[in-house]
């Protein structure tokens, strides 16, 4: 004030004090240019999830498509095998009957009391050096036709697969499989269930281009039908969503018919004949009308402690296989991540599967079918019941077997370019794992990327170094057999790898440290029966069973 009275004149003409300008918050890089999608448990844009059902005509048809889809690895492999061990056309045709028989059973088993999920139990390729290695076991072995080579090597592969099946039993129902994939965190879940996908590029575009003329427009028919045109109308949108793979099916094979009897196949290489011809795989000759799989129908199994030794590496592989598409599988269905005790009930069934394959006949084991899983998300239909549906197909046409036959005919570059999509959308559904991680963490990163990059680039090494074609040995050659074929079949599988290496490094960088970053917090309360008030309402057993069933192991 006394400043103030030495200057009267400039009293009211004081500058106006210069406020400062509030502090400029920053929000995120890129905020202002687009919304920020906050991460979502469950997927929201299916049309139905686990337990809603769509009308049952649409669900019938839902169902015959997912049998389609599973139909070509059985047909895959038993024209892999078959005519390896000695069989003919009526052998292999007997062999798929019995695939599909035991597909059918363990498709209900699985969904009505074990993962409780929307998965077809299919063939395993993971038995496939084991067979091999039993095939060749009895190569130099004098046999009266090839026809009893092919019975006593069926007979060894079912004891084989009998006692390799309590592998799984076991570390199912001790809960053990369940306790390990508590080890997991959403950084190894991306990695596994990617691979899970990506591992399979072999069955893609490499077998299309056996017969580039069927398999391309197949590819490009199923993307422009099912993803373009049915954007053209509304009313076209529901109809070729879920049902624009049965069109496209049969356009094509139609197209392949024409091609077959027009002489288009009949001055071309074998191997181009036999991936492109409608009529080279004599199924339909070869198949019975009727025909009901049995216990032992190709008599007494044989049990030799070095096949069994081999096959238990397949029964393992087949675990972690099935494990990381459960994961994919309850993404598609609108369901939360399975429960550890889910898990190993699961795991604990497919080794009663496995034993059930092994007593029926069945060629090699069960695993959780990675293309019926990308089904779910190409169709947007979730459904339990669909999936279920489609083992009643699985046992219709294992029954009647011209039936079945007529549809096992389908070349197999038509099954090839349908892969290319479906086992792209499983790969896709791993990475949207990421988003309850820390996607900035330079840890994260590194793990992610040795988990992707070893779990493919390992399996290669094996694969390419593995003598399919004649003696089935792989890169690990000792003077251990058995020995050699649980590793070679381990090291093989790309979602073994991926899933070992992920969940390593996981647990011992900074694992403490990184609690938050890794998404523990999220995933935590998924792992634990009571962790989740959805875990129940997802994979409780139907009806009453529950009151039945021993929780100690379930």
């Amino acid at each position: 004030m006394v400043e103030n009275g030495h200057h009267h004149h400039n009293h009211n003409h004081h500058p106006p004090a210069v406020v400062a300008a509030p502090p400029m918050i920053h929000g995120p890089l890129g905020a202002a240019r687009g919304p920020a999608y906050p991460p979502a448990e469950q997927l929201t844009s299916l049309n139905y999830c686990i337990h809603s059902n769509p009308s049952w005509p649409q669900t019938v048809l839902l169902g015959f498509q997912h049998y389609i889809v599973m139909l070509g690895s059985v047909v895959m492999i038993a024209t892999r095998l078959v005519p390896r061990m000695g069989g003919n056309h009526e052998d292999k045709a007997r062999v798929i009957q019995t695939v599909l028989f035991m597909s059918g059973l363990n498709t209900l088993l699985q969904t009505l009391i074990g993962n409780r999920l929307p998965t077809v139990m299919g063939p395993s390729f993971a038995y496939i050096l084991s067979v091999l290695a039993i095939i060749n076991d009895f190569a130099d072995e004098d046999f009266s036709s090839a026809h009893q080579r092919f019975e006593h090597t069926i007979r060894a592969i079912q004891g084989a697969l009998i006692i390799s099946s309590f592998v799984n039993i076991i570390i199912g129902f001790s809960r053990a499989w369940g306790d390990f994939t508590k080890f997991f965190s959403p950084v190894v879940i991306v990695a596994y269930v990617c691979v899970v996908g990506l591992g399979l590029f072999g069955r893609g575009f490499p077998e299309l281009g056996n017969c580039v003329e069927i398999g391309l427009p197949m590819l490009i028919f199923l993307v422009v039908f099912q993803q373009y045109l049915k954007r053209l109308h509304h009313r076209a949108n529901s109809i070729l969503e879920r049902f624009a793979l049965l069109f496209c099916i049969a356009l094509v094979w139609a197209f392949a018919a024409i091609l077959t009897v027009a002489g288009a196949y009949n001055n071309v290489g074998e191997q181009t004949r036999l991936s492109c011809r409608t009529d080279r795989s004599y199924l339909i000759e070869s198949a019975p009308w009727v025909k009901i799989s049995y216990p032992f129908q190709w008599g007494t199994p044989i049990f030799r402690a070095s096949h069994v030794f081999g096959m238990m590496g397949a029964a393992l592989v087949s675990t972690v296989e099935s494990t990381g598409t459960f994961y994919a599988a309850s993404r598609f269905a609108g369901a939360t991540p399975p429960p550890a005790h889910v898990i190993s009930r699961s795991i604990g069934f497919q080794g009663i599967g496995q034993l059930f394959d092994g007593i029926f006949g069945s060629i090699v084991g069960n695993t959780a079918s990675v293309e019926n899983v990308g089904l779910l998300g190409l169709t947007h239909v979730g459904s339990r019941r669909v999936v279920q549906v489609s083992a009643a197909f699985m046992l219709f046409f294992s029954i009647f077997g011209k039936f079945g036959a007529f549809f096992a005919s389908i070349p197999l570059p038509i099954f090839a370019a349908i892969y290319c999509v479906l086992y792209g959308l499983v790969a896709a559904v791993g990475v949207t794992f990421i988003q309850f991680t820390n996607n900035n963490s330079m840890r994260n990163i590194y793990i992610l990327g040795s988990s992707l990059f070893l779990g493919i680039s390992i399996s290669q090494y094996f694969v390419m170094n593995t003598d399919y074609a004649r003696s089935g040995e792989g890169p690990v050659r000792s003077n251990g057999g058995w020995f050699n074929d649980i590793l070679n079949t381990i090291f093989s599988s790309p979602p073994t790898v991926a899933m070992m290496v992920g969940t390593l490094l996981d647990n011992t960088l900074d694992a403490h440290d990184a609690h938050d970053d890794r998404g523990v917090p999220w995933w935590k309360p998924f792992q634990h029966r009571k962790g989740d008030g959805r875990n129940e309402e997802f994979y409780s057993f139907p009806l009453r069973i529950n009151e039945y069933m021993p929780r100690r192991y379930l």
